[in-house]
């Protein structure tokens, strides 16, 4: 069960002064605690926080009362105090009660409307609930950040930043009303992607010799299929924008390098010089020694 990970966890507590701060959307959340409690009796009497503070039961029963309502709480109930509200934990005597526990302020940054709909309102809306069993990818993301805590190593920082604004967004989803969730979003055109990335590799691959079969399999279409759809979305055939993809490159080259015209005509597809300057003048009306001399300036 993924809980399970959240039971073996405790190096959670670790993240004092590792993950201190991070920034999600347009909101700043400052973490002030991290916690970790064994299954165990035990009894935090009735207190309040300026943050909101947030409780994933991963083993045992246990009651959690806030604002004088009382609430059973079990395996798998995450449940949250708002900053102010009055609130206790009591864990079960023959069935004790084990959690992981965090605490952050959400504060909303310039152009930020919390009265819109969004995650953020799971936190910040009252009238939202204090008790949920909907826990998202909060499990992972504390085991995740309870090994990071463990093992400090190279990038540290920003696996955590990442991994803090995962924490906020999940812990708000939990509280929050669908309709809070709800995202409009624009259906991606498919056929524009396989092209862009039919270019992507016609411009990675422009020294290689390179047939249309090559570049239909990379988007998994039919070489015809591909053909019309290249022709249809940029207005040219595969081999016309291959050919100028190699002549734009090897004019760059030209300008930017000191490379022999040999070696910039093998580095754009042309193992022989002389179909290479053949083309290169047909497409800018001089020769490459000439483009290099002029500056890509055509004299007439």
């Amino acid at each position: 069960m993924i809980i399970d990970d959240v039971a073996a966890s405790s190096s959670f507590t670790g993240l004092h002064g590792l993950l201190d701060r991070c920034v999600v959307d347009s909101y700043a959340a400052d973490f002030v605690s991290w916690g970790f409690f064994e299954p165990r009796y035990w009894r935090n009497y009735a207190h309040t926080h300026s943050y909101f503070e947030i409780c994933l039961a991963f083993a045992g029963r246990g009651t959690f009362t806030i604002d004088g309502d009382h609430h059973r709480v079990a395996v798998g109930t995450v449940f949250v105090a708002r900053p102010g509200q009055v609130h206790e934990i009591i864990s079960d005597r023959r069935d004790p009660l084990g959690i992981a526990f965090w605490g952050f302020t959400l504060a909303p940054g310039r152009g930020s409307a919390p009265s819109r709909p969004g995650w953020w309102r799971g936190l910040l809306d009252t009238d939202r609930p204090a008790l949920s069993d909907r826990l998202g990818l909060l499990p992972l993301t504390i085991s995740a950040l309870a090994v990071e805590a463990a093992r400090p190593r190279s990038g540290q920082s920003g696996v955590l930043a990442g991994l803090g604004a995962t924490l906020v967004i999940e812990t708000a989803r939990a509280f929050a009303d669908e309709a809070d969730l709800a995202l409009e979003t624009t259906p991606v055109d498919r056929r524009s992607v396989a092209v862009a990335t039919m270019e992507r590799y016609l411009l990675d691959n422009l020294a290689r010799p390179l047939v249309v079969r090559d570049v239909a399999a990379v988007v998994h279409l039919s070489e015809r299929h591909a053909e019309r759809l290249f022709q249809a979305q940029t207005g040219e055939p595969l081999k016309t924008a291959l050919r100028r993809l190699r002549l734009e490159r090897a004019a760059r080259l030209l300008l930017e390098s000191n490379a022999p015209v040999t070696e910039i005509a093998r580095r754009c597809g042309y193992p022989e010089v002389r179909p290479f300057s053949t083309a290169f003048r047909r497409r800018f009306g001089q020769p490459p020694t000439s483009f290099r001399h002029t500056g890509g300036t055509l004299h007439l």
